[in-house]
């Protein structure tokens, strides 16, 4: 069975959201004789993460409801490359979708090592569509899960109805079809988002 890392590297200067220089992970490295022991400072946000609700709901749950339960078991890829702009309901009716899936939704974002402010995204219509249809989460190549959406729409209704979201992930080398994936966060508690760790598993390889 091979794996797939579909993560992120973290590393100064990385791509962030919109290029802010806030964003930027800042490495600080102290050397005594010879121990050296490094600093982390990162947005929780940074490369590969998945929200919580708090990210875009007053009052919303923190990091600690997600289960890790929902973040292991079968993923699949959808090949969405063709999309311009961003992710519709039609795009998404034209796949099969069912109850419970954690779809990861491989873009155009995929080829590009920038941050790409015109980034494919999903739409409002198709974020209602994914919470009709119940499944449980949705991941995609871009490091937000939408753009250019007043209130943003699309992260609420996908909250609304308890579904997972990632962002950031690499799926350039990935095909379209069902994989084992273990998503694995930081355990952190009262945040809105953790940095994470996700893999694939193909059986047929």
């Amino acid at each position: 069975m091979k794996m797939i890392d579909i993560t992120q590297p973290v590393y100064e200067g990385m791509p962030v959201y919109k290029n802010k220089p806030e964003k930027q992970p800042n490495f600080k490295r102290n050397t005594n004789g010879h121990v050296t022991e490094s600093r982390l400072e990162i947005d929780a946000h940074t490369g590969t993460h998945i929200d919580a609700p708090l990210h875009m709901v007053n009052d919303g749950d923190t990091f600690e409801s997600i289960s890790m339960n929902k973040l292991i078991g079968e993923a699949k890829v959808l090949d969405l490359t063709h999309v311009e702009d961003g992710i519709t309901k039609a795009d998404l009716e034209s796949v099969t979708i069912e109850e419970n899936d954690f779809l990861l939704l491989k873009t155009k974002n995929s080829f590009e090592d920038d941050f790409n402010f015109e980034f494919i995204y999903l739409k409002e219509d198709g974020a209602r569509y994914l919470a009709e249809k119940k499944i449980r989460g949705v991941g995609i190549d871009s490091l937000g899960i939408e753009r250019s959406q007043p209130e943003h729409p699309t992260h609420k209704a996908l909250f609304a109805a308890d579904i997972i979201v990632i962002e950031g992930l690499r799926l350039k080398d990935v095909g379209a079809k069902a994989y084992q994936m273990i998503a694995a966060p930081m355990k952190l508690i009262g945040t809105d988002a953790s940095p994470a760790r996700v893999v694939l598993f193909d059986k047929d390889q």
